[in-house]
């Protein structure tokens, strides 16, 4: 059995496996521009952020009902919990859908009802994180939480995701502030592949509790040293960090470096139909290519459920049955 663990990094839309997006376009009366679920999955090689995004975006076309959503959260949570996952904190893209002409309500109904009865169906607790395309104007942000407000008790926080460089967290420090004003929690991509520099906009002017990669807050001594201290987590997604060329192979990451300056990492799966595997794998094999040892994985574990939104009473609950498993492993 999977070490127990919460996720609390995953975009919903990049579950969208190959099959079932070939599934999705037939239904939908899509063309895909692939002839096959191979011909696809081969174009599944990137060389940066926006050679993804570019097929990201492209293959979201198929996403145009609420069953379409609701089929893809159960989709992805049916891997999740086969891979240990007992809470997830779920990215969305609203901007991403409404530009194709879905209303919010389509994505958020289609998710929710997969979530709604993920407990139940499949042992795991979550949340949904309504994120801003950076790339987009801080004004179409904005208009996008206020369209948003009806379903605020389905949203557990908002964040910040997209092409990165030249689009720095500060850009959006107005709709942060209204989203705290509407009582919503708060994280942001920041570190992947733009400077340290953002993460300190995103601590200082969004005032995030989370960072989503932050992997080159390593080269900022001081920021490091912050981030211990107030104890920030870092949401790590290593698979992604390798297909989007961050860093060059698994035994080059930095999670272990992380881990011994005292951060406060977790392990991710970010987009894992693109990046090929889902979190468990990318816990297990990422901490065999750094020679991690039991404890410290077990310190990732532990990570990722403190580092969530979940009430106390659940989060204990949760670390209890970790607790449970590592003893029952030794």
């Amino acid at each position: 059995m999977s070490i127990p663990k919460a996720e609390l990094h995953l975009h919903i839309e990049g579950t969208l496996e190959p099959e079932l997006a070939f599934r999705l376009a037939e239904r939908n009366g899509v063309a895909l521009p692939f002839g096959s679920v191979d011909e696809l999955r081969a174009a599944y090689r990137f060389d940066d952020l926006q050679s993804f995004l570019d097929l990201y975006y492209r293959l979201m076309d198929v996403l145009r009902t609420e069953q379409d959503f609701t089929d893809l959260a159960e989709e992805y949570l049916t891997r999740a919990a086969a891979q240990g996952v007992r809470h997830a904190e779920i990215f969305f893209d609203p901007q991403a859908h409404t530009a194709r002409g879905v209303p919010i309500e389509t994505v958020i109904n289609g998710l929710g009802a997969a979530l709604d009865r993920s407990e139940a169906a499949h042992g795991i607790s979550t949340g949904l994180i309504l994120c801003f395309l950076r790339d987009l104007s801080a004004g179409s942000a904005l208009d996008t939480l206020e369209s948003a407000k009806p379903y605020l008790d389905r949203i557990t926080a908002v964040g910040l995701d997209s092409a990165e460089v030249g689009n720095p967290p500060s850009k959006f420090t107005a709709v942060y502030e209204r989203a705290r004003e509407l009582g919503l929690r708060a994280v942001a991509h920041a570190g992947e592949e733009g400077p340290a520099s953002y993460v300190w906009e995103a601590l200082d002017l969004l005032k995030v509790e989370r960072i989503d990669h932050g992997l080159r807050c390593l080269e900022d001594e001081e920021l490091v040293a912050r981030l211990v201290r107030e104890r920030i987590p870092l949401t790590v997604c290593p698979f992604s960090n390798v297909r989007l060329r961050c860093v060059d192979t698994l035994a080059d990451h930095p999670l272990r470096r992380m881990l011994d300056a005292g951060l406060v990492a977790t392990v991710n799966s970010d987009d894992p139909a693109y990046f090929g595997g889902y979190v468990g794998q990318n816990l297990t094999e990422t901490a065999a290519a750094l020679g991690l040892t039991a404890q410290q994985q077990y310190t990732l574990a532990r990570n990722s459920f403190e580092a969530s939104f979940l009430d106390r009473q659940t989060r204990d609950r949760y670390l209890a049955e970790l607790d449970a498993w590592a003893a029952a492993s030794a």
